[in-house]
């Protein structure tokens, strides 16, 4: 019987995990980019079957073969554990992050026996070529025939890099994710995890620069004079980009500074300077979804979010997990990669409109609470970047006044030990990054707060499946601490001078999608919908303020610089104020999108408007450069550290 040739092997078992991975994790499989997918492949299969029969004896060629087979099983099946928790891929940028994977690693276990049938047909190639290995040949190439073999390589390489130009005018092609934009997820799903590896490597070693269009047509800009009764000036400060540009030698900083000199900004409002002197106090909600919020489970919630302003369109975009939720409500930036997380975790990027630094400039005491680790994920080294003086989390203090060795940790306790701190300053700004709404939601008794609650829930007599049940449950541990902190604000007559503020970092995601829908208002999809959720911002004495304009975390920063009438260049921000004219967008890890006018899905190049609403191409065409341009940006100004650079 004629031996199976190695390369047909390699390209089966590659093409079978590429699209079986596809299948488990993306939504639409067949598309274009396809082609490039199959045709990387092949030049790819022949390098590793030049390899593998590299030596005389066959016998070792089998175990180089078996080594790289199991390696590409074990890269694949890591991979679909990732983005099937956490909705990233693994890169290299995903190294400088690798502690929030670490600190839940016995989680990662669960997750992962969670998902073994998935990774089971994962490893077929590698379980079959085991068994059936003798029909393999794995005795090595002559010479002539590696040189053939070689040139095959060569000129199936070039026929890829010629099919990238297949549809290249098309919104995110082949040709423009290859030359144009670096985008991890994009890559992934169109490329594959295979070839996107190397371009990772690639774009890592050389580096990459995302094509910035200074010349699109801002159409969400949206500020009109004649539809406005008073003229408002624009929320910007007084930098001088042509003489920046004119002494500018570095190409990159010099095409930001045009970048946001033909930024307009956006304009005041009549809300400008409403809670002006106002105390604030911000909270990032572990986990906080919409569906959190009842009456009869949180009515704290329920009252904020339906008082004071009701932002009716907002998302958290859930991006890289807590870090990437937290970094975009805190800088107004998007959370474009891991790399930018790693570098903003260093705390070496200068933030001179960082949000604890402009409340100090306008005189007030700033803190920041955390109950779990104050290392974690380098909350102890960016919050000082950002302008907080006095940072408190367990193991650095905070242990002495909760109980920080359950999990997850109280709110309620958080709440209680700290206002003391600042509740008689004058001014105080403060910031809260929760923990008791954390994972595991398994079982009651798998989380210490959803216990805590546990009969109170159960009273109810909600028809909820056991794992929504154990999150909404937790999520009550949160509803009680702000119904503390309100009543002891109230206590110290301080409660009408402050204004409460509270974004979730992501969705629940931990729980699957039909399991948040059970206690949804409405079917929720797993890419923009399920990330639908609550914008907090309320003071006691505020009347309510309805708002339908999207939104979304890296708009929260200057929506409240905006209310509390703190001078900013908002052209600086990727994110907007809410309560500005401009048009909304709220942008996702895959880059959809969501405006005033509808949703936009790159994966298969839909855009669904809402009802009543039709668009041309055009406003597609500019929206998705807008994006583009916003998330190239959001990197661009962390890793050149640009605020740094305009002397502000």
């Amino acid at each position: 019987m004629k031996k199976i040739n190695v390369f047909l092997v390699y390209f089966v078992s590659l093409i079978f995990m590429e699209f079986l991975f596809k299948f488990l994790t993306i939504e639409h499989i067949f598309r274009l980019s396809n082609i490039n997918l199959i045709l990387f492949l092949i030049p790819f299969s022949l390098l590793l079957s030049i390899l593998t029969n590299i030596t005389k004896n066959s016998k070792t060629n089998r175990v180089i073969f078996i080594v790289i087979l199991s390696i590409l099983s074990v890269w694949f099946s890591a991979q679909y554990v990732v983005k099937s928790y956490f909705g990233c891929y693994i890169s290299l940028g995903a190294f400088g992050v690798a502690d929030q994977v670490v600190e839940f690693a016995s989680k990662g276990v669960i997750e992962t026996l969670r998902r073994l049938p998935g990774i089971i047909c994962l490893f077929i190639p590698f379980i079959l070529t085991m068994i059936f290995h003798k029909y393999i040949n794995f005795h090595k190439f002559r010479w002539q025939k590696n040189l053939v073999i070689f040139g095959i390589i060569v000129i199936t390489y070039i026929i890829y890099l010629l099919s990238l130009n297949i549809g290249k005018n098309n919104s995110y092609s082949p040709y423009i994710l290859y030359n144009e934009i670096n985008d991890v997820n994009l890559n992934m799903e169109n490329f594959g995890i295979v070839n996107s590896f190397f371009i990772d490597i690639k774009r890592t070693i050389f580096g990459f620069e995302d094509k910035i269009n200074n010349n699109v047509d801002n159409i969400l800009s949206g500020d009109k004079d004649d539809d406005t009764p008073k003229e408002y000036g624009y929320n910007i400060l007084d930098i001088d980009f042509d003489s920046l540009i004119a002494s500018e030698s570095n190409k990159t900083i010099k095409e930001m500074h045009e970048y946001f000199k033909n930024d307009p900004g956006t304009k005041q409002n009549e809300y400008t300077g409403m809670f002006k002197d106002k105390n604030l106090i911000l909270f990032m909600a572990e986990s906080f979804n919409e569906v959190a919020v009842s009456p009869e489970l949180t009515p704290t919630l329920y009252k904020l979010a339906n008082s004071g302003f009701v932002f009716e369109e907002f998302y958290t975009p859930t991006i890289f997990s807590t870090i990437g939720g937290e970094f975009q409500e805190l800088t107004g930036l998007y959370a474009e990669s891991l790399g930018v997380l790693s570098e903003f975790r260093k705390g070496k990027t200068t933030f001179p409109q960082g949000i604890a630094t402009k409340f100090k400039n306008e005189g007030y005491n700033t803190y920041a609470y955390h109950n779990n680790s104050y290392t974690f994920q380098d909350r102890n080294l960016y919050l000082p970047s950002l302008g907080f003086d006095n940072f408190k989390a367990c193991r650095n203090g905070l242990e002495k006044l909760i109980n920080c060795d359950i999990w997850p940790r109280s709110d309620v306790e958080l709440i209680d030990a700290t206002v003391d701190d600042y509740v008689n300053n004058d001014k105080f700004m403060v910031f809260y990054a929760t923990n008791s709404g954390h994972s595991s939601y398994d079982n009651f008794n798998s989380n210490q707060m959803a216990k805590k609650h546990q009969d109170e829930y159960l009273a109810f007599n909600l028809p909820y499946s056991n794992r929504i049940a154990t999150y909404l449950a937790a999520q009550m541990e949160l509803d009680r601490a702000l119904e503390s902190l309100i009543e002891k604000l109230d206590a110290a007559g301080r409660l009408e001078d402050t204004v409460i503020a509270l974004v979730g970092d992501h969705w629940p995601y931990e729980l699957e999608v039909s399991e948040v829908n059970e206690a949804a208002s409405y079917e929720k999809d797993a890419a923009v919908e399920i990330n639908h959720s609550k914008f907090i911002l309320w003071n006691s004495e505020m009347d309510t303020v309805k708002v339908s304009k999207v939104g979304s975390q890296i708009d929260v920063m200057p929506t409240i610089y905006n209310v509390f009438g703190i001078p900013y260049d908002s052209r600086l921000f990727i994110g907007k104020d809410i309560l500005s004219t401009e048009g909304g967008l709220a942008i996702f890890a895959n880059k959809e999108w969501v405006t005033d006018k509808g949703t936009y899905f790159p994966s298969n190049g839909k855009f669904i408007p809402k009802d009543g609403v039709s668009v041309s191409d055009d406003y597609i065409k500019s929206v998705i450069q807008i994006v583009n341009n916003k998330t190239s940006m959001s990197k661009k100004i962390i890793m050149n550290n640009y605020y740094s650079k305009l002397g502000l």
